[in-house]
């Protein structure tokens, strides 16, 4: 059963990626949405289950509104207002937030650093 993250940008799904298994896939809106890029996400995602992680600023919001009417089933994962969106949010936390979704068993969770 795949699993899909809808992201805004390129740099947000590439700081996901390197925490999750390949088998989540991560979709981008490109900071905007239209008709079709709707439709196509709509598509793609099928009646899967599906998160939305937005920004935590106005694009964000209003991004992650008009996709929880497209997708009302979808879980929501949401980063802290002080970070400057998905992609500089510290792997800590994305890690946390993920894990409150559920979705530890797809978490690629990096090597502890050596203690000296």
């Amino acid at each position: 059963m795949p699993i899909y993250i809808i992201v805004e940008g390129k740099n947000d799904r590439s700081r996901l990626r390197r925490l999750l298994m390949e088998d989540v896939e991560i979709l981008c809106t490109f900071g905007s949405l239209n008709t079709l890029k709707l439709e196509t996400l709509r598509n793609k995602v099928g009646d899967e289950e599906v998160y939305l992680y937005m920004d935590n600023d106005s694009s964000g919001k209003k991004i992650r509104g008009i996709l929880r009417d497209v997708f009302p089933d979808a879980g929501h994962i949401y980063t802290r207002k002080g970070y400057a969106g998905v992609e500089h949010t510290p792997d800590e936390y994305n890690i946390t937030q993920l894990e409150k979704a559920g979705l530890e068993e797809y978490i690629v969770y990096p090597e502890p650093l050596p203690s000296f």
